[in-house]
C-alpha cells in the first residue's frame, strides 16, 4: 500500500509543536494554523521518497521532513506580509496575518523558523539517523534557506519589483527563492538515509530542474488560473509589475520549458538503482498541476 506521506507530515508537524499551556498560547495557536493550512506538501514528500530510494525508514526522515516544512511554512506567513506580497489568502483561507495580526504572524514565522532546527537536533533524530546526518541535514537546510539561498532570492524578488529585470535575474530569483528549498527537501531524504555522495548530487540535480519548472508553472497560473483555483490571488505579479518568465517569454515558451526541465529530472533518477517510479510520476505531476 502506497504511504499517505501527506497524513504523515501533518501528524508529525503537530508532534512538533510545543504545548498550548502557556502564557505565549497565541503564538503556539498561529503557528499551528499555517501548518495545519494544507498544500501540496511537495517539500516533506521529497524527503520521504529520496530517503526511501537509498534505503532509509521513514520513521528516520519524519524530522528531516518537518524540519524543512516548517521553513517552507514561515517563508509563506511572512511573504504575506503588507510589508512583503500583501496577501490576504493562503491555501484558500485567511494569511496568517488576516487572523492573529501582523506581529503574531511575524513572530510564528520566526518561531517557526528555530523550530526546524530544533526537530533536527532533537534526540529522536539523532537516534533515528545519527549525529553526523543531523549536522549535515543542518547544515544544508540552513545554506539554502539562508541569505544565499531562499531569502537571499526573496531579496531579489522585491527589488525587482517595478523594473524590467532580465531573465538571468529572474532565473538566479527563482533558484534561491523556490529551488533551493526543493534541493533540500531532495538532499535530506538522501541524508537521512546515510546515502552516498553520488546520489546526493543526483537529488539535487532532480530538485533543482523541478524547482524552477514549479516556479515558471507558478507564473503560468498566475495568468491562466483563477483564485479559487489557485487558492491565493491570482495576477498578483501584474499588479506588482513583476518581471516573470511569462512576461519575458510568454506562456507557450514557459510551457516548452517547464516540459524540459522535467526531462532533465528524469534523467537525474538514473544515478539510483531503486524503483523512481514515484519520483518521476511525482516530477510529472508537478509540470501538469493546475494550482
Amino acid at each position: 500500500m502506497k504511504t499517505d506521506y501527506a497524513k504523515l507530515t501533518e501528524q508529525a508537524l503537530l508532534d512538533c509543536l510545543p504545548g498550548l499551556n502557556c502564557r505565549e498560547r497565541v503564538l503556539i495557536e498561529s503557528m499551528k494554523y499555517s501548518l495545519e493550512a494544507g498544500g501540496k506538501r511537495v517539500r516533506p514528500q521529497l524527503v520521504f521518497e529520496f530517503s526511501r530510494l537509498c534505503g532509509g525508514s521513514d520513521d528516520a526522515a519524519a524530522p528531516f521532513a518537518c524540519a524543512v516544512e516548517m521553513i517552507h511554512t514561515y517563508s509563506l506567513i511572512h511573504d504575506d506580509l503588507p510589508c512583503m506580497d500583501d496577501d490576504d489568502l493562503r491555501r484558500g483561507k485567511p494569511s496568517n496575518h488576516k487572523v492573529y495580526g501582523e506581529d503574531i504572524a511575524l513572530l510564528a514565522g520566526d518561531a517557526l523558523l528555530t523550530l526546524a532546527f530544533e526537530t533536527l537536533s532533537s534526540d529522536r533524530a539523532a537516534i533515528l539517523s545519527g549525529n553526523r546526518a543531523c549536522r549535515l541535514a543542518a547544515k544544508t537546510l540552513a545554506a539554502y534557506a539562508g541569505a544565499n539561498g531562499m531569502v537571499g532570492g526573496q531579496v531579489i524578488d522585491l527589488k525587482s519589483e517595478n523594473t524590467n529585470a532580465p531573465l538571468e535575474v529572474l532565473r538566479e530569483m527563482d533558484y534561491k527563492k523556490t529551488a533551493c528549498l526543493i534541493k533540500a527537501a531532495c538532499e535530506l531524504g538522501c541524508i537521512a538515509a546515510n546515502a552516498d555522495d553520488e546520489q546526493r548530487k543526483a537529488a539535487s540535480l532532480y530538485g533543482e530542474c523541478i524547482g524552477i519548472a514549479f516556479q515558471i508553472q507558478d507564473d503560468i497560473l498566475d495568468r491562466t488560473s483563477t483564485d479559487a483555483e489557485l487558492g491565493k490571488p491570482v495576477g498578483s505579479d501584474v499588479e506588482n509589475s513583476k518581471s516573470t518568465y511569462v512576461s519575458l517569454l510568454g506562456i507557450e515558451r514557459c510551457r516548452e520549458l517547464v516540459d524540459e526541465l522535467t526531462q532533465q529530472a528524469l534523467e537525474a533518477l538514473g544515478a539510483f538503482r531503486a524503483d523512481t517510479t514515484e519520483l518521476k510520476n511525482f516530477a510529472l505531476d508537478l509540470a501538469k498541476r493546475t494550482n
